[in-house]
């Protein structure tokens, strides 16, 4: 469906209305907004039919641009709109608790039109002063100024990892071996530059680097580094280093800085040399190894570590004395454990999520729409639950895939759940979620999580945390009264592998590991696509030091459903 991306540009059209000071139009804008991802039916069913006036908010104006999203997948108005606005006000708007009514009060009032005289003025006090601030909003802001300068020059996974690939493929037979480093190559959350290496032909690597489709502008070209600008103002750099040095070059600029600083120092204590050109005995110039990374960790006396337990968190001794995990992998993963369809707020029917599940070769997977209490989700209540569920069985018929009739139920903010007992009792899988009331302290907002555990009626806590990558800074909450609550009730933790969420992130899913919580991985798909996301949640696993048994969806259908089965019999 394409209601989801409609309704996001008409809110994006208008904030920035909003922004401009601008009467009326944003209010009619948001409302169709609203309206249109509420809606079960496709929008694309409405422009069809030539009925797109018919959805309440869509008048003439609405209706037109409705049909350009649809044709082109873009609008020209939003980009203008855009262009219209100082990129320092629309930075000023994303800071968490502002807002565009609020940024256009501080630009009015204070003016304030970029991020760094906005900390100016929280951090003089004046912001507290204006009416509608205060104190409290005053620490928010500076909390969330630090949070998007944290990811500022930095970007999501999901959208260098594809990128990255295709430059390797785009390089292909020019380069003997190639292979992506620093950050990316260690699943970080966020990703500053694409880095990578590659050995053979340097001049037609190069001349394959600055030939790739998507470069804006080239800022080096030499014999063995290249540095390009690609659309998008991502900075992607290619080095070419001689075959006998790869491996030694592929560990040192995969990083990270910490563990390099570690193996470098145990290297000399054992007698040897090690850099980017290979592993070197002390006193001499002769090249013990060097060609593969294998080769290195092996000379040291210890297991090849992988990339991303390569933080110096403790991987050195664990290689040194054997101890190293067997990390999980995608081919341990059975099923996806978080999805929506199109009774709540996905964008695709159950039928078209089964089908998708089936070619991603998954034995089971869980149905999880909104609960009742998240309306702007189209929450179900229990009586469409029922309606679902016959939908259920008539797909169950047609396909292999076991299907988990689930719910991704609201804590209320007093830690009570958004459906009665007896209805939850009778799902096959129940995913408690904090969805509002994020600004409870830190007391209040674990005792909130804990009580809706101590129901018993929560298989799986989704996103722990709440927070959105570069958007949203995690809710304040007791992590170690959240693990230690999950492995008394016997709830899974969940490592949401939306790109935006990774929430658990790997500190976090490790100390539960280690606590003896059980782990569930979700994509929180709302379309097709999504269901890719499983790759980014089992990458903060792997981050996470998790083997399969540690993650319930490596487990076989009958293995989960024992599983949950045992918690509602314990």
């Amino acid at each position: 469906m394409i209601n989801r991306k409609v309704a996001d540009i008409l809110y994006e059209i208008a904030d920035l209305l909003e922004l401009q000071g601008v009467s009326f139009k944003p209010r009619a804008y948001t409302r169709a907004a609203r309206n249109i991802e509420s809606m079960k039916v496709d929008l694309a069913e409405y422009y069809d039919e030539g009925n797109l006036q018919d959805i309440e908010g869509v008048g003439r104006a609405i209706e037109d641009k409705i049909i350009e999203i649809i044709k082109t997948g873009k609008l020209e108005y939003l980009d203008k709109l855009y262009e219209e606005t100082p990129k320092g006000l629309i930075d000023v708007m994303r800071v968490p608790d502002i807002g565009p009514k609020k940024a256009k009060k501080l630009y009015d009032e204070l003016n304030v039109e970029d991020l760094e005289r906005l900390r100016k003025k929280a951090e003089a006090g004046e912001i507290a002063e204006l009416k509608g601030f205060g104190g409290r909003t005053e620490e928010k802001i500076l909390r969330g100024i630090g949070m998007l300068e944290a990811v500022s020059g930095r970007h999501l996974m999901h959208e260098m990892i594809p990128l990255a690939q295709e430059i390797i493929e785009h390089i292909g037979d020019d380069a003997d071996r190639i292979e992506t480093c620093g950050s990316l190559r260690r699943w970080q959350e966020t990703i500053g530059d694409i880095d990578i290496l590659a050995a053979g032909d340097s001049e037609a690597i190069m001349d394959a680097m600055v030939g790739f489709p998507h470069v804006e502008e080239v800022l080096a070209r030499g014999e063995t580094k290249t540095s390009v600008r690609l659309i998008g103002g991502i900075q992607a750099d290619v080095r070419v280093v001689d075959g006998n040095s790869f491996g030694a070059a592929l560990q040192y600029f995969t990083g990270s800085k910490e563990h390099n600083v570690r193996l470098r120092q145990y290297a000399i204590d054992k007698g040897y040399k090690l850099n980017e050109y290979g592993l070197f005995g002390k006193d001499s110039d002769e090249r013990v190894a060097g060609e593969t990374e294998e080769a290195i960790y092996e000379t040291l006396g210890m297991a090849w570590i992988p990339p991303e337990l390569r933080e110096d968190h403790g991987e050195i001794d664990a290689a040194l004395e054997g101890k190293l995990p067997e990390l999980v992998t995608m081919d341990d993963i059975k099923g996806d454990l978080q999805m929506h369809s199109n009774w709540s707020d996905g964008r695709n029917t159950m039928e078209e999520m089964v089908r998708e599940a089936e070619n991603r070769g998954y034995g089971y997977i869980a149905i999880t729409d909104h609960s009742q209490g998240l309306t702007i989700a189209n929450g179900l209540t229990a009586r469409e639950l029922e309606e679902r569920m016959e939908e259920i069985r008539g797909v169950r018929e047609n396909t292999d895939v076991r299907i988990l009739n689930g719910i991704e139920v609201d804590i209320k903010k007093d830690g009570s759940l958004d459906m009665d007992s007896s209805v939850l009792e009778g799902l096959d899988i129940v995913l408690g979620a904090v969805h509002s009331n994020f600004a409870m302290d830190a007391r209040e907002q674990t005792s909130r999580i804990k009580e809706a555990f101590s129901t018993g009626l929560i298989d799986i806590f989704a996103h722990p945390t709440g927070r959105k990558i570069g958007e949203r800074e995690p809710y304040a909450v007791n992590m170690n009264e959240i693990i230690s609550a999950a492995v008394e009730y016997d709830v899974a933790l969940e490592i949401n592998a939306s790109p935006i969420r990774l929430d658990l992130d790997s500190l976090d899913a490790r100390q539960a590991m280690e606590a003896g919580a059980k782990i569930s991985i979700g994509t929180d798909a709302h379309d097709l696509q999504h269901l890719e996301f499983m790759k980014y949640g089992v990458g903060v696993a792997r981050r996470a030091w998790l083997e399969s048994e540690d993650v319930i969806n490596t487990y076989s259908y009958e293995q989960l459903i024992k599983l949950l089965e045992g918690r509602k019999n314990g």
